[in-house]
């Protein structure tokens, strides 16, 4: 049965309004420790910029992937009949556009070294995890057994090199 806060999607209630604000708290906290106050980059210092742009490169290119592969997959979706999607970014990662964002954070938190970015992004972490989990609820109520073997086989959060193969 439906709750009054639930819609067709599964998404949780809050969870636009949530990610924005994790966004917004975020940048704010990595522009004014990195660019201004400096309280947390001291280990910055000892890491030349160049090795932490490299670091930080490839998180921020496996978000754009995964978010781009995600959007594509689900921009087709109204071609497709009502199912869970099982293919494409979805047979790598659970929760894509997700992981994507993360990476998106974890990636300016490589480049600046800033703990205290860092430790914003462990809050995002936790609170796109809560989300992640009442849709996963919500599609387990959905698709039964078929979501049950989706999420056995592919992970929620660190992505499968190799997309997983449904029959």
């Amino acid at each position: 049965m439906k709750t009054a806060t639930e819609d067709e999607s599964g998404e949780h209630p809050c969870g636009d309004l949530g990610q924005v604000i994790c966004l917004a708290a975020f940048m704010a906290v990595w522009i004014l420790d990195t660019f201004y106050l400096g309280f947390s980059t001291f280990l910055a210092r000892f890491v030349p910029l160049a090795v932490r742009l490299m670091m930080a490169g490839p998180a921020l290119l496996l978000s754009f992937y995964l978010v781009r592969a995600a959007h594509g997959v689900i921009a087709h979706g109204a071609d497709r009949s009502p199912a869970l999607i099982k293919d494409g970014a979805f047979a790598r990662l659970r929760h894509p556009l997700y992981g994507g964002s993360l990476l998106f954070y974890l990636s300016f938190v490589l480049a600046s070294f800033s703990l205290i970015a860092g430790a914003v992004l462990a809050g995002v972490f936790f609170f796109y995890n809560f989300i992640t989990a009442y849709e996963e609820e919500f599609l387990e109520r959905k698709y039964g057994s078929e979501y049950r073997e989706y999420r056995r086989k592919v992970p929620r959060w660190l992505p499968r090199l190799r997309a997983v193969r449904f029959d």
